[in-house]
């Protein structure tokens, strides 16, 4: 996560040079509906947040924001941001499948979402005030109505793309 940490520093140096304002998170946390309301996929996203961000508070977690978009087309969304009672920021992709067929919830979370999502967490430390404090990137996978969700701590790593044990 020392890769990430340093290019959001990076990001930072350059956007604060060129005189660039910092980019702000949507007011609600969620794309704005236009009126409309949600399809039923994003309220099964939405319903798997809850699930998911119940399950981390429970654990000690604390809320930093949701649904953390980089700016920018193809710039990746982090679903949680949370903060243990260590300091540690915990980025976590939530993945929510109404069953396991085809290898379940985590077997959507590729090399390139993984590599969005380390995108967006470097936009977001770019931000960060102060120096980067430690990171981490969970993944929190819902199978099926009526599962707990299965909470993977450290799922995959922020160097080089998102690289790692997923």
């Amino acid at each position: 996560m020392a890769q990430a940490g340093q290019a959001a520093g990076e990001l930072r140096q350059a956007r604060q040079a060129r005189g660039l304002a910092q980019p702000s998170p949507s007011a609600s946390g969620q794309a704005a509906q236009g009126g409309r309301r949600p399809t039923r996929r994003q309220a099964v996203g939405r319903w798997g947040e809850d699930q998911a961000l119940a399950c981390l508070q429970a654990q000690g977690l604390r809320l930093v924001q949701r649904n953390f978009r980089a700016p920018g087309r193809g710039g990746g969304e982090i679903d949680l941001v949370m903060q243990a009672g260590d300091g540690t920021l915990v980025f976590v992709e939530v993945r929510v499948r109404r069953a396991s067929d085809y290898g379940g919830a985590g077997a959507s979370i590729d090399a390139r979402k993984r590599a969005r999502i380390v995108l967006a967490a470097q936009h977001f430390l770019a931000r960060w005030p102060g120096p980067a404090p430690a990171c981490r990137f969970d993944v929190v996978l819902i199978d099926g109505q009526g599962q707990p969700p299965a909470w993977v701590q450290g799922a995959f790593d922020g160097g080089q793309g998102g690289h790692g044990a997923w």
